[in-house]
């Protein structure tokens, strides 16, 4: 069986797929329904029901803006025999032991293999260990369909390089990496990604690499933060403060501007559990990375916890204080919430018996009490607070005053402020008479 062509698809005589359409299945599909018939498929039919109004809660799509596309969604998976080209981006997170979980992408796989029709490529974004594709897809791609992979379909893989509320780093400005198990697949796949994709594609040398490239494209960024998280620690107890150091150290040329922070989201708190997992199946126990994860595992803790010294210090009583947290979601200026670790400051702090109200500028109300446990409440309910935590640093909350924050806390003279994105004036907040601790 001959594979599908790249003029079948421009003709749109065969449609391309786009299997799960959250932050990143969405864009790509907008995007290669300006040149192909696109399929968008989606397990939710909630979700299907508010793309075909133009709604998409993710906030990565402007439909406004967006033009003339051929996409249709469907929550229908047997839609999908129409496809010959099929893009496969569900979520790769990790369970309650840190241990990969591909359920997603096996229930897409089965999905796509009960569908698949000879001829066709089916490609894979989630971000997996090097592996994946070829030992765990494949053959349930073959055992749904009764077709064999490299002669009735093909396989591929492109890792997703989305970076959810990023307006200068889209699909379209990142150079896209891209492996076919084949020379023919790997073409075909050039050229469809080429097609949306400005700042071109690169070749890699086989799908392991694709997969290997993308998983420690994230657990690099992982380790420079946990070098970050671990010097704010050790310079917290010299009471000198961390960003001024970064800053005095920036100025040398070659200096890395990593800064410390929560990790969470899609990608940098869970990739690298994926890499040491596979690392750890071959025989291998990796340390730095897994040292890593458990400073930057620890964050949330180490933040309540100063929140605490600073609270006792100024004579506050912890159990029943009442601390405000400004954000929840896992990065400013977007409503994912997957993974957040704001999450850990929260309970923690629960955990001393400290009452927490928690706003979201962002984030949907619902899903935060459904996905996290937590209630979010108005700023409104911000009254006779101990402190305020700011640990999201959404542009919404440039826009209040100091002397509104002020009045928030119980007692003006004791006003305190803990700083986890560096995100106020310090020059500002000593002026205004509040007490300040940044990360």
């Amino acid at each position: 069986m001959s594979m599908v062509t790249f003029e079948q698809l421009q003709s749109k005589k065969n449609a391309v797929a786009v299997v799960g359409l959250g932050y990143v299945g969405l864009p790509l599909a907008v995007a290669l329904g300006r040149h192909f018939r696109v399929l968008g498929v989606d397990v939710s039919e909630r979700r299907i029901a508010e793309l075909r109004r133009n709604i998409d809660r993710t906030g990565e799509v402007d439909y406004s803006t967006v033009g003339d596309v051929d996409v249709t969604y469907t929550s229908n998976p047997a839609d999908l025999a129409e496809a010959r080209v099929i893009l496969v981006a569900v979520p790769t997170p990790i369970d309650e032991y840190r241990s990969p979980d591909l359920r997603p992408v096996v229930g897409a796989s089965r999905s796509v293999g009960r569908h698949l029709q000879p001829g066709s490529v089916v490609v894979y974004e989630s971000t997996v260990y090097p592996g994946v594709t070829e030992e765990v897809c494949v053959p349930l791609l073959e055992e749904e369909s009764g077709l064999k992979c490299g002669r009735d379909f093909w396989v591929g893989y492109s890792p997703e390089r989305i970076n959810p509320g990023d307006r200068e780093h889209r699909l379209e400005t990142i150079v896209k990496v891209v492996a076919g198990q084949d020379e023919a697949s790997g073409d075909l796949l050039q050229k469809v990604y080429g097609s949306v994709v400005k700042a071109g594609t690169f070749r890699a040398h086989n799908i392991r690499t694709a997969e290997a490239a993308k998983v420690i494209e994230n657990t690099q960024r992982d380790l420079n933060i946990a070098l970050m998280n671990e010097l704010s620690m050790i310079f917290d107890r010299m009471g000198i403060d961390t960003l001024d150091v970064l800053e005095a150290a920036g100025t040398k040329w070659n200096f890395l501007k990593f800064r410390p922070g929560l990790v969470g989201g899609h990608c940098i708190g869970v990739d690298p559990y994926y890499l040491t997992f596979k690392a750890e199946a071959e025989g291998f126990h990796p340390q730095v990375i897994l040292g890593g994860r458990r400073i930057n595992d620890g964050m949330g803790k180490f933040i309540a916890e100063s929140t605490v010294k600073r609270l006792i210090s100024s004579g506050a009583r912890i159990k029943g204080a009442r601390v405000g947290v400004l954000g929840v979601t896992f990065k400013e200026n977007v409503p994912d919430l997957r993974n957040t670790r704001v999450v850990d400051v929260v309970h923690e702090l629960q955990d001393y018996g400290v009452a927490t109200l928690v706003h979201d500028a962002m984030a949907d109300s619902e899903e935060a009490q459904r996905e996290l446990g937590i209630e979010l409440c108005g700023l409104d309910a911000f009254r006779n607070l101990d402190a305020l935590i700011l640990a999201v640093s959404h542009d919404e909350y440039r826009d209040i005053e100091l002397a509104e924050i002020k009045t928030w806390f119980a007692d003006q003279e004791l006003a305190l402020i803990i700083d986890v994105k560096g995100f106020f004036d310090r020059a500002a907040l000593d002026h205004a008479g509040i007490a300040y601790w940044r990360l």
